[in-house]
């Protein structure tokens, strides 16, 4: 058997590997192809002549590590939108530290039970299983974008059972289970303003975080639900200042995210919000860009106002700030790169034009 064993490592290049095992494998005998020692040998064969850059673009993708990648794809979501709060530790690891490299395995399955009860479940499994087929059979640029959309289907397919399907306990958004304790969550607060002049809380739940602002958003009615009268909470201010906050940044500005923010909260699904926004703004997003807009965009656009918010207050009443007026609307505004694109030749180090106004003449092209 010793000759199955043998690779040429006179191939140097990643491909002219892959291609090699992939002629090998048809002539191994069964019971190797079952050991595992074996396999990563091969494995290793090939990806220790990948280049950094292929590497990084992760070209090879094993079992073990799909499966590894799908539990990346949809667990923090599942766990920022359970929000279990009965354990301070589910706390530390969903919000404090949302960006740590840690597993969390559902325990809650796509049923065949949920199929059959939940039409739009079943559509969007089958939508995933065609755009399967899709992305295997595709390559480069579009291959990128279909994994990216897979991840976001994967991940909405979750919610759709929990908003249409809620099991008791499960923290959903529809039943508003296992969120009693979080009026009596200590939110205080410590705001400093980092190198780079940005603002960063020490809260355990922070409106400058996108992940964050997610997660409250996911579960906005069970939480305003909880909180609604308890006057004396941290948490009945913190979602007060989040409409405060989603009014300010959506309302005029981007009126599409809006009603995008409202027909979430109200628990409709993506299909439906889809027709809706067709009818009222003649416009037609994919459900996979409107999952988009809602887990990641609205998410950052939101905490980019809480932090535009708090530099003007905190240069305002807690440190004298330098303020310039933008030479097109004729707005006073903080001299700050949030404010002002930053210009190395200028006398102030900005641009004499707002940002807001640089981006609406870089749209016109005037």
């Amino acid at each position: 058997m010793s000759e199955y064993k043998k690779l040429d490592y006179s191939l140097v290049d990643a491909a002219a590997r892959s291609n090699y095992t992939h002629d090998l494998i048809k002539t191994l005998p069964q019971n190797m192809l079952r050991n595992p020692a074996y396999l990563e040998k091969i494995s290793n064969y090939i990806i220790s002549a990948m280049t950094p850059e292929e590497k990084k673009q992760k070209l090879i993708l094993t079992d073990n590590r799909k499966v590894t990648i799908d539990k990346h794809e949809t667990s923090l979501e599942n766990a920022l939108t359970a929000f279990e709060t009965n354990e301070d530790n589910f706390w530390q690891v969903a919000l404090a530290e949302p960006d740590k490299n840690i597993l969390f395995t559902h325990k809650k399955e796509i049923t065949k039970q949920d199929l059959e009860k939940i039409k739009d479940l079943k559509d969007l499994q089958e939508s995933i299983a065609a755009l399967e087929k899709m992305a295997n059979a595709a390559t480069g640029k579009r291959k990128y974008k279909l994994k990216k959309w897979l991840i976001e289907m994967r991940q909405e397919q979750y919610l759709i059972k929990d908003l249409l399907n809620p099991t008791i306990g499960s923290g959903s958004t529809a039943s508003g289970k296992g969120l009693r304790n979080v009026t009596r969550i200590d939110l205080d607060e410590k705001i400093t303003i980092n190198e780079n002049g940005e603002p960063v809380s020490s809260c355990l739940i922070d409106l400058f975080n996108p992940k964050h602002i997610a997660a409250l958003l996911a579960n906005y009615s069970a939480l305003k639900e909880d909180c609604w009268d308890v006057f004396t909470s941290d948490f009945w201010y913190l979602m007060q200042d989040l409409d405060n906050l989603v009014d300010l940044t959506l309302k005029d500005k981007y009126p599409l995210y809006y009603k995008l923010v409202i027909h979430k909260i109200d628990g409709r699904t993506n299909a439906e919000i889809q027709s809706l926004l067709l009818d009222e703004f003649k416009t037609t997003y994919t459900v996979e860009y409107l999952s988009s807009l809602w887990c990641k965009k609205i998410p950052k656009l939101i905490a980019e106002t809480a932090k535009k918010e708090y530099l003007i207050w905190h240069y305002t009443f807690e440190e004298y700030g330098k303020w310039k007026r933008c030479s097109r609307c004729g707005q006073m505004k903080l001299a700050h790169n949030k404010f002002f694109s930053k210009n190395n030749t200028s006398k102030d180090g900005f641009y004499s034009l707002c940002k807001d106004c640089r981006n609406l003449k870089n749209k016109k092209g005037v």
